[in-house]
C-alpha cells in the first residue's frame, strides 16, 4: 500500500498545501508552516499530559466543587456528593448527566488515551480500525467534559438572584477544568497516523522480501 510517508509527502496543518519533504522535516512553501511527517515529540508530550490530567483528577473529585451559603450555614460539596444531593432530590436526569459527564468521561477519556499510549509505545499492530475509531471519539466528548463547570455557573447565577444563598466555585472547579484541558491537548498531542506505522513497516518489509525473492 502507497503511503503519502512513503511518498515523501507531507500536509500542512495551517493551509493544507501538500508538500514533498525529501528530508523528512521543512517548511510549507505556501504559508512557511513547519512540515513533519509526524507530530514531533508525539508520544512524550501526550505522556506529559496525560500524567498530570491523572494527578489533578484526584483533587478535582475530592476538593469542593461547590459551595453553597444560606441563613443556615456553609456546605461544601464535591462532584459525587453533588450527584448525591441531586439525585436524593429526585434530580435524577441532572445527577444522571453530572456523573456521565463530570466522572466517567474524563475517566474514561484518560483510560482511552492511555490504551493508545501504551499500544502505540510498544508498536502494536491490534485492531488498528477499532483504535482510530476510539481517537475520534476522544476528540469528539472532549468538548463536553466542562458540563459540570457549565452547571455550577448555571447554579450560581439562579441562586444569586434570589438573594437567600449563594454558590461559589470551589477548588475542585479549577482542578476539574485543568484536568478537561489536559486532557483536550493530550488528545491534540497524540497523532493517530502512529497506529498505522507499525502495519506500513510490515508491509514495507513484505514487500522488500518479496522482490529479493524474485
Amino acid at each position: 500500500m502507497t503511503t503519502a510517508q512513503r511518498m515523501r509527502l507531507a500536509n500542512c496543518h495551517d493551509c493544507g498545501l501538500l508538500s514533498r519533504l525529501p528530508g523528512g522535516h521543512g517548511h510549507c512553501p505556501r504559508c512557511g508552516a513547519a512540515l513533519h511527517f509526524r507530530k514531533p515529540a508525539s508520544l512524550a508530550k501526550t505522556w506529559a499530559y496525560l500524567i498530570a490530567a491523572i494527578i489533578l483528577y484526584i483533587p478535582a473529585n475530592t476538593l469542593p466543587m461547590m459551595i453553597t451559603g444560606s441563613i443556615v450555614g456553609t456546605q461544601a460539596d464535591t462532584i459525587l456528593s453533588g450527584v448525591v444531593y441531586l439525585w436524593t432530590s429526585g434530580e435524577w436526569p441532572l445527577a444522571a448527566l453530572v456523573f456521565f459527564a463530570s466522572i466517567m468521561v474524563p475517566l474514561l477519556k484518560m483510560i482511552a488515551i492511555l490504551l493508545l499510549l501504551i499500544t502505540c509505545q510498544r508498536r502494536s499492530r491490534w485492531q488498528p480500525q477499532q483504535r482510530i475509531k476510539l481517537y475520534r471519539l476522544v476528540e469528539f466528548v472532549g468538548r463536553w467534559s466542562m458540563l459540570d463547570i457549565y452547571v455550577v455557573t448555571i447554579l450560581a447565577a439562579l441562586v444569586q438572584v434570589q438573594s437567600l444563598a449563594s454558590i461559589a466555585a470551589g477548588p475542585a472547579a479549577v482542578a476539574f477544568a485543568i484536568v478537561v484541558v489536559l486532557t483536550m491537548l493530550s488528545a491534540m498531542s497524540f497523532d493517530p497516523r502512529l497506529i498505522w506505522d507499525p502495519i506500513d513497516e510490515e508491509q514495507e518489509a513484505s514487500g522488500e522480501n518479496h522482490d529479493t525473492s524474485h
